[in-house]
C-alpha cells in the first residue's frame, strides 16, 4: 500500500476520523486559543503523509511501523499512531534519536505563539519530516516558507513528503545556525531543535520587529529582534524537549539528591530548567539556593538578551541581580 494513496474505504475513513480526533484533542489543550485559524490548517494537512514509517516504543527495542505493511492491523496501528498527540521517532542512528515529528499540540502552541500574519516570510530551522513546514505553507503560501536542515537525507525525504501533500516551500540543505541569507529577510524564525545560544546570523536575517521562537534549556524562548545586534524576550510557560541544533549531544545536568525537590514533579522540572539555562555558571547547590531564595521561579520569570557581542540569560529583569553569560554563535 502506498501511504500517499490510501485505499478507498476503511483506511481513508480511518485517516479522516483520526485526524478529526487529533484536532479535537489539540483544541481541548487550548494550544491555538490565541490564533484559532490554525484549527483549519491542522484539519487540512494530513500528518500521515509525513510519517510513512516511525518507531514505536523506548529507545531500545523500538518497533518500526510503516504504512505499506501488508498486514491490515499493522497499517491501522501505524495510522492511529500517526494521529496520536505524541512525538514520533522517525530517524534513529546507533540507538540515538536524530529526528522526530514533534507532538502536534506542542507544534500548534508554537505556531500560535509565532504570531504569523499574511505576507510574513518564515524560516524554519530543522526540517524534520516536513510536517511543520507544510502547516506553515498552508497558512502563508509556499513562497513565504523556507526550511533548512543539515542532513541531506532529512531534507530529501521532507521534500518528498511535502510534494505528496501538495506543498513546495523552499527546502535547503545546510547549517541551520547560519540561517538562509539568500531567502531573507524574515519576519519570523522558528526552530525545532534546542539551542545553547542564539545564532547572530539569524538576527542579521530578520526584519526589525521580527520574532524568533526557539527551544532553549527545556523551555521555549520568544525573542523580539530590534536589529542585527539586539534581541530580547522571555520564556513561555511550557516545557519543550527537542534534539539539539546540528545534532550535537547535550547531556542533561546531573542533580544530586535534594530531598526537598521530589523527582519527576513540575518543581523538579523547573529546577532542571534553571540548571540547564545557566549552562554551568551555577553548580547544583548554588542553583538550588537561588531557586529556594526566589520562591522556586516558573519559566516565565526568565529571559534572554542578545546585545552586541554579549548574550545572557536572566531572572526577572535583563539588568537585575541574576544574569548568566551564554556562549555566542
Amino acid at each position: 500500500m502506498d501511504v500517499h494513496e490510501l485505499h478507498e474505504g476503511r483506511d481513508s475513513d480511518l485517516a479522516a476520523a483520526a485526524r478529526a480526533e487529533l484536532v479535537r484533542v489539540i483544541e481541548a489543550s487550548g494550544a491555538w486559543d490565541s490564533d484559532p485559524v490554525w484549527r483549519e490548517v491542522f484539519e487540512a494537512v494530513p500528518r500521515h503523509l509525513f510519517v510513512p514509517y516511525y518507531y514505536a516504543g523506548a529507545v531500545t527495542g523500538r518497533q518500526r511501523l510503516w504504512g505499506e505493511s501488508p498486514d491490515r492491523l499493522t497499517r491501522e496501528r501505524w495510522l492511529r499512531g500517526a494521529y496520536a498527540d505524541a512525538p514520533l521517532a522517525t530517524r534513529v542512528r546507533d540507538g540515538e534519536l536524530v529526528s522526530s515529528s514533534s507532538q502536534p499540540s506542542l507544534m500548534a502552541a508554537m505556531l500560535a505563539e509565532l504570531g504569523v500574519e499574511d505576507g510574513h516570510d518564515v524560516l524554519e530551522i530543522g526540517a524534520g519530516t516536513g510536517y511543520n513546514a507544510a502547516l506553515l505553507a498552508h497558512r502563508l503560501g509556499d513562497e513565504h516558507v523556507t526550511t533548512v536542515d543539515l542532513d541531506p537525507e532529512i531534507t530529501e525525504s521532507a521534500r518528498r513528503h511535502l510534494a505528496a501533500a501538495g506543498h513546495h516551500p523552499v527546502v535547503v540543505t545546510g547549517d541551520g545556525a547560519r540561517g538562509v541569507p539568500e531567502r531573507g529577510p524574515f519576519d519570523r524564525i522558528i526552530a525545532t531543535c534546542t539551542l545553547t545560544s542564539v545564532p547572530r546570523a539569524w538576527l542579521a536575517q530578520c526584519r526589525p520587529g521580527a520574532r524568533i521562537l526557539a527551544p532553549f534549556a527545556t523551555g521555549l524562548v520568544a525573542l523580539t529582534v530590534r536589529d542585527a545586534e539586539h534581541a530580547e524576550g522571555r520564556f513561555l510557560h511550557t516545557s519543550a524537549y527537542f534534539v539539539p541544533l546540528r545534532g550535537a549531544s547535550t547531556p542533561e545536568p546531573e542533580i544530586p539528591h535534594l530531598g526537598a525537590v521530589p523527582a519527576r514533579t513540575r518543581e523538579h522540572e523547573l529546577f532542571r530548567f534553571l540548571l540547564a539555562l545557566t549552562q554551568g555558571s551555577l553548580d547544583p547547590q548554588e542553583a538550588y539556593a537561588l531557586w529556594e531564595r526566589e520562591d522556586r521561579p516558573v519559566r516565565e520569570r526568565y529571559g534572554i538578551t542578545v546585545s552586541g557581542d554579549r548574550e545572557w540569560a536572566w531572572l526577572d529583569e535583563p539588568t537585575g541581580p541574576y544574569g548568566w553569560p551564554l556562549p555566542t554563535t
